[in-house]
């Protein structure tokens, strides 16, 4: 998953950005609101966190704007105003959760995940399909209770895909879930982890799909060995 983080302090940035990365998310970070919008204007994310104070214009009148433009991407205001009133408009404005400086990262992993799986109709940390269990909140991947090995981009992939199944995932969406302005990959390389998945998933009764011209899809495979779903 590709996240969006607009804080204008650099170590407090800094610190949070590490976080998420070693949970696994990609995370792109721009410190003012202005920054932001075009953010949002070249690239594709899952979720923005928005601290409020920015230089210029605030983080409560960017989340207006980015709801005024008809972006859904969930929003959590992350900040160090505990005033009412100022949760009270973030929330009005179009905010989905609101988060007090100071905080500890489980929690702030923990509302994240709880905002992308409301987003993607998902209503547990445990996604599955027919014996493949993901555990989002414990980082596990198990076959009928066996656990799997995953590197850290398959995990995003099959994660991707979970939260989508049984429609098929874009593949342009999965690269942007994969890439951040500091790193680099290329469409084809998609192609390996997804390899590399199938290899996994297929002798357990899982199909990865490819649908040419638009991406992927996970399905069951039946006992005649052709996709439950297709």
């Amino acid at each position: 998953m590709r996240l969006l983080l607009v804080e204008d302090d650099v170590m407090v940035a800094s610190g949070i950005k590490l976080g998420l990365t070693n949970a696994g998310y990609t995370v792109d970070w721009v410190g003012s609101a202005e920054r932001a919008e075009h953010a949002v204007d070249r690239d594709s994310f899952d979720l923005a966190i928005v601290d409020i104070g920015l230089p210029g214009i605030d983080g409560l009148e960017l989340t207006q704007r980015l709801r005024a433009r008809g972006l859904t991407l969930p929003v959590l205001i992350l900040t160090a105003r505990d005033a009412l009133e100022d949760r009270v408009q973030g929330l009005d404005l179009g905010a989905d959760d609101y988060m007090l400086k100071p905080f500890e990262l489980p929690e702030l992993l923990a509302r994240l995940r709880a905002l992308l799986r409301r987003s993607q109709a998902a209503t547990s940390a445990v996604l599955t399909l027919g014996t493949l269990e993901m555990d989002t909140a414990q980082r596990r991947v198990s076959i009928a209770g066996q656990l799997m090995e995953l590197g850290p981009r398959e995990w995003t992939v099959l994660e991707y895909l979970l939260l989508q199944a049984p429609k098929p995932a874009a593949k342009d969406k999965l690269l942007a879930a994969l890439t951040g302005w500091d790193k680099e990959i290329t469409p084809n390389a998609i192609e390996v982890y997804v390899s590399r998945l199938r290899a996994k998933l297929e002798p357990a009764g899982v199909a990865l799909r490819s649908i040419r011209g638009f991406g992927y899809r996970l399905e069951l495979v039946s006992s005649s060995g052709h996709g439950a779903s297709s």
